[in-house]
């Protein structure tokens, strides 16, 4: 934690606030002043930056986010991976992961923490290590621990908590042993055309002159942190900005790191020329925020077969049995991911070359506690009574509408969001699993408990009761790990509550506040009490309660003011050791066979002898299952030109790239066959030459062990698009 001399040394900042560094109720408070750091000035840092690839089971287990039971993998579009960054100012260090995942768990946490602990002892700790989940709703589950969680994945998945937790570490490992000298700046601007808030009745319902305060209901700024190496040279760059990775529905069956990850490959790409993703020294994340009630998909929701305007409030249509679904801005989730994520890189970078960048100076430091959520109590203004009143937290409990879903992913018809009153029937399944008490249905107020996950311990907990809490202060920057999803506005009060704290505590307030969302914990959403009476999705998934953000900002106002002092504040509960209590129904793989009289790796379909820019290239493969072999820092496939002058094939792409994709197919669970399907859209960049294409992959032997095999197709040629195509072809 900090020294007390801490509070002396904020208050010698320098220069002028600029008011859109800090939300708009902050305006009239004295800031952190920054100045431009001349060339080879530097702050005394030192960083370092690493990525590992943490890509988990890419076939036959479920995605986490959508809870979707039917949504199970069969292949690639974008891998996995975790980006690690440290700053050190010589006293203490903070390390931030931005892990291509749907969010982060305790048990992950506690795991990683105790591998970072052999290897560095009390070096990374949980008081200054945040991992933050960039909420991809894509990628394997199973590794969260909580029941709830984890039962549309069918239990607890050891092969992807195992991959997350070493590609973290990995991470962590790798920026550790980049650090060097060198310089953070910040800055930030607005994206506009990238997000919309999916539950505009809920925002609506927050105090009409707070809301005056905000030009959008959504949170439209992007905050960059660009890292550089005293001798200019470009390490890194963390952005966050709040939106959903939901642009890939919750139809997709690829694993996919969807928007934020593809933004942040495109600025990897520029910074690593010529580098196969993820193996170049440049690290770029793009981290998630208070995205609670956010949505990429800009054109909003429609119904989805006669495409009228949904019901605004409870997302349905009318009683048609059709479901509200919003989507754009591209014709189908590959192009809105493609275009969002564009719209991302494109801003990220015009920050990156910002003139007007400010460079991070000061102190370093981060203070952590773990907290019981249902046994907190905390004092809330009402605005309607203009009365102070004592509030407490809530057993965990899913409301009714957590059921209908979202716009993003819509649930079952049998429900809808908004929904504030209950139904017998399914109060008699919820009965089967556990009865809230009189006091859990007071507690909970306008929700009508669907799930008293609070009161369920069969087999084990359902949802967690002690989450973390995290704030971290660099210079003049606050980064607040939070541990959900906290909507646009429980985002901004959070915001003010971090302000309040850093000042109660003697220091000047920050001028840059960042919400670090999915962080550490998981404990679904978090929205303002207002919003929460009107019992959208979030609000019923808004487990503690109406002051669930009440007490959170009561919180981190605590753990602001606390850092600033050099207080110590005590660990708080440890949350509950759940291994020996998890439960699998996910069916290993058993054996592989090769399609009838043909070798694993053969090469079935053949793609064209010619192609331009524009053209999908397929070729399919014998193949086996891919659970057998993750092929972690490696690819299932490569795409390859033949270079003449070295007479080498030369890898110009990987299953990482957008341009390529890897379909495993099925073929008979039975006998253990299946194929592989590699598409290949030819880039307009790509240079004309001879080409091919390679699967790699492992198969299980059905006496035991597993064995890898390759397989590759003929040579093709690519040429430039227009006349040579027309005559190779012809």
């Amino acid at each position: 934690m900090f020294s007390s001399g801490l509070s002396k040394e904020l208050q010698t900042g320098r220069g002028t606030m600029d008011p859109l560094r800090s939300p708009p109720v902050l305006l009239t408070v004295s800031v952190f002043l920054l100045s431009v750091v001349p060339q080879g000035v530097t702050a005394g840092y030192k960083i370092g930056v690493g990525i590992a690839d943490v890509t988990g089971p890419s076939a036959e287990i479920g995605f986490m986010g959508y809870a979707k039971m039917r949504q199970k993998g069969t292949g690639i579009h974008l891998r996995q991976f975790s980006r690690a960054f440290i700053f050190n100012d010589g006293k203490h260090r903070l390390v931030f992961v931005s892990v291509d995942c749907a969010m982060i768990a305790n048990g992950l946490r506690k795991e990683v923490l105790a591998r970072l602990k052999t290897a560095y002892g009390d070096l990374y700790t949980e008081q200054n290590v945040m991992l933050s989940g960039s909420h991809t709703h894509s990628t394997p589950g199973g590794y969260m621990q909580n029941l709830l969680f984890d039962l549309s994945i069918l239990g607890f998945v050891r092969q992807t908590f195992a991959v997350l937790t070493s590609g973290i570490v990995k991470s962590v490992r790798k920026a550790h042993e980049s650090m060097t000298r060198g310089s953070v700046f910040v800055t930030q601007g607005e994206v506009q055309g990238a997000n919309i808030n999916r539950s505009p009745t809920a925002y609506l319902a927050n105090p009409p002159a707070e809301r005056a305060k905000y030009r959008h209901d959504v949170d439209k700024t992007m905050v960059q942190l660009r890292l550089v190496r005293d001798d200019g040279t470009p390490l890194g760059a963390i952005n966050w900005f709040a939106v959903h990775p939901t642009s890939m529905n919750n139809t997709n069956t690829l694993v996919s790191s969807d928007n934020v990850g593809y933004a942040a490959i495109l600025f990897e790409q520029r910074m690593n020329p010529g580098r196969i993703i993820g193996k170049g020294p440049f690290v770029s994340a793009f981290a998630s925020s208070n995205l609670g009630d956010v949505s990429p998909n800009v054109r909003g929701a429609r119904c989805q077969f006669s495409g009228r305007p949904c019901d605004l409030h409870s997302s349905s249509c009318s009683g048609r049995k059709e479901m509200c679904i919003a989507s754009g801005p591209g014709a189908d989730m590959f192009e809105s991911t493609r275009t969002i994520a564009i719209k991302l890189f494109s801003k990220a970078w015009e920050l990156w070359n910002d003139k007007d960048s400010q460079e991070v100076t000061g102190p370093l430091g981060a203070i952590h506690q773990f907290v019981d959520m249902p046994s907190q109590q905390a004092k809330y203004f009402d605005h309607v009574t203009r009365k102070s009143v004592s509030v407490r937290g809530c057993l965990p409990a899913m409301g009714y509408s957590f059921a209908a879903g979202t716009t993003d992913g819509p649930g079952s018809f049998s429900f809808q969001q908004g929904m504030k009153t209950e139904n017998p029937l399914w109060n008699a399944v919820r009965n089967f699993l556990a009865s809230p008490s009189a006091a859990d249905v007071a507690c909970h107020g306008a929700k009508p408990v669907l799930l008293a996950t609070g009161n369920m311990d069969f087999p084990f907990e359902w949802q967690p009761r002690i989450v973390s809490t995290q704030l971290a202060l660099i210079g003049p920057v606050a980064i607040a790990c939070v541990p959900g999803e906290f909507t646009t506005m429980s985002g901004r009060r959070l915001r003010g509550a971090v302000s309040e704290g850093v000042a109660e505590g003697g220091g000047q307030r920050p001028s840059y506040i960042i919400v670090a969302g999915l962080c550490n914990t998981y404990s679904d959403y978090i929205t303002t009490p207002e919003e929460y009476e009107v019992q959208r999705y979030e609000g019923a998934s808004t487990i503690y309660g109406p002051h669930t953000l009440t007490i959170y900002l009561s919180q981190y106002r605590k753990l602001a003011a606390a850092l600033i002092k050099g207080s110590q504040l005590n660990r708080g509960p440890n949350p509950p050791d759940l291994w020996d209590d998890l439960v699998s129904f996910v069916t290993p793989v058993v054996f592989d066979t090769p399609k009838w009289s043909h070798n694993f790796g053969d090469c079935t379909e053949q793609p064209v002898d010619v192609a331009e820019p524009g053209v999908t290239v397929r070729a399919k493969f014998v193949a086996a299952h891919p659970r057998n072999n993750l092929t972690l820092g490696g690819t299932y496939l490569t795409v390859e030109r033949f270079v003449g002058s070295s007479g080498q094939w030369v890898v110009v792409a990987t299953d990482a790239n957008w341009e390529t994709r890897f379909y495993w197919i099925r073929l008979s669970p039975i006998l253990g066959s299946s194929e592989a399907l590699i598409t290949w859209t030819v880039d307009p960049e790509v240079v004309p030459g001879k080409y091919r294409i390679r699967h790699f992959g492992s198969y299980k032997y059905i006496f035991g062990g597993i064995h890898p095999y390759h397989g590759s197709t003929h040579t093709f040629q690519v040429v430039n698009k227009g006349s040579d195509y027309k005559r190779l072809r012809h």
